[in-house]
């Protein structure tokens, strides 16, 4: 293979940190405040949601399917929470939370893997029905939350905000599970050749269906983030994260394609587009660009993680010679 797929390779590998260098130095010389800790440090907190959620997308991704439902998940469990919750303290609020998210994940997984529906379709009609219910269930009226959820947005351990905190955890757990377990190997297995992992004897409807319950309850938990820094859901709470979901995680090298990729990079992806929609806040930059540059995000991401597929077969792939032949 030409040295120079190799470095183009690299290149698309480290993408996301070039990028993030750049945005710096350009948002930096644009603005002081960018640059500030403070400032990076409210980056952290608005990606955490989204982060969390890019870490449940990138178990599905890396089995080789997608899941559109997320948003609308966080809108329905987070909209059941606010209705019938009152005032329900946040340990039993997030268990709540997390338990009826975990079964919607559920519902999608026994859909796809037992009955052999495409995960774009399965997930593209929950994603109808899920917000169709929370709208029905709301009459479409905007949604408070007590104070025992919203006052979670000022607790900090150490001086580590609470939403720092849980997705560092659930970072953490889902690190260990994909790089230190037999599940985690078992799903990259699934995600590289679907064929050659039910031939080596692992349970691919097993593997994919729990991936999609662990997608589920990332929106769960992402969602209840989401909901102690706002305080309140709408209609359009949840609408079309899950694009930046999926944007966050290839932009981390996580390949739409199944069985390759990293929780790490997702949460620098998740990061990365925080950064952006930051220094665009900070610089005052037109808000009706920023569904363009999400956009542009997505698009980028997408071609990147294409390309990038392409080359890593080539060197992958190996040229058979006749023997005798050098």
């Amino acid at each position: 293979m030409k040295p120079g797929y190799r470095a183009i390779l690299l290149i698309l590998q480290n993408a996301p940190y070039v990028l993030f260098i750049i945005l710096l130095v350009v948002f930096g010389l644009m603005s002081d405040r960018f640059l500030a800790v403070a400032n990076f440090r409210n980056i952290i907190v608005q990606a955490a949601p989204i982060a969390i959620l890019a870490i449940g997308m990138t178990f599905v991704l890396l089995t080789g399917q997608i899941d559109l439902s997320v948003g609308a998940s966080m809108y329905l469990t987070a909209s059941l929470l606010a209705l019938y919750g009152g005032d329900i303290a946040w340990p039993q609020g997030l268990l709540a939370v997390i338990v009826v998210a975990g079964l919607l994940g559920a519902v999608n997984g026994a859909i796809i893997t037992w009955l052999g529906v495409a995960s774009f379709i399965v997930t593209l009609a929950t994603l109808f029905i899920l917000r169709g219910i929370a709208m029905w269930l709301s009459n479409t009226r905007t949604l408070m939350f007590s104070d025992q959820i919203t006052n979670l947005n000022r607790a900090s351990l150490f001086g580590i905000p609470s939403a720092i905190i849980a997705f560092v955890a659930v970072f953490a757990v889902a690190w260990v599970v994909l790089h230190q377990t037999s599940f985690g190997r078992q799903v990259y297995a699934v995600g590289g050749d679907p064929e050659a992992a039910r031939k080596a004897g692992l349970a691919v409807r097993r593997i994919v269906f729990l991936c999609f319950v662990i997608s589920g309850v990332c929106a769960g938990i992402g969602g209840f983030v989401s909901i102690t820094q706002i305080g309140a859901v709408g209609p359009k709470y949840g609408d079309q994260i899950e694009f930046s979901a999926i944007a966050a995680a290839v932009l981390g090298g996580v390949s739409l394609f199944g069985g390759r990729g990293s929780v790490l990079g997702t949460v620098f992806g998740a990061v990365l587009i925080k950064t952006v929609q930051n220094g665009l806040n900070i610089i005052n930059a037109d808000p009706y660009i920023y569904p363009l540059v999400t956009a542009a995000i997505i698009f980028v991401a997408v071609a990147i993680d294409g390309v990038r597929t392409r080359i890593i077969d080539r060197l992958e792939r190996r040229t058979i010679r006749p023997i005798g032949q050098g």
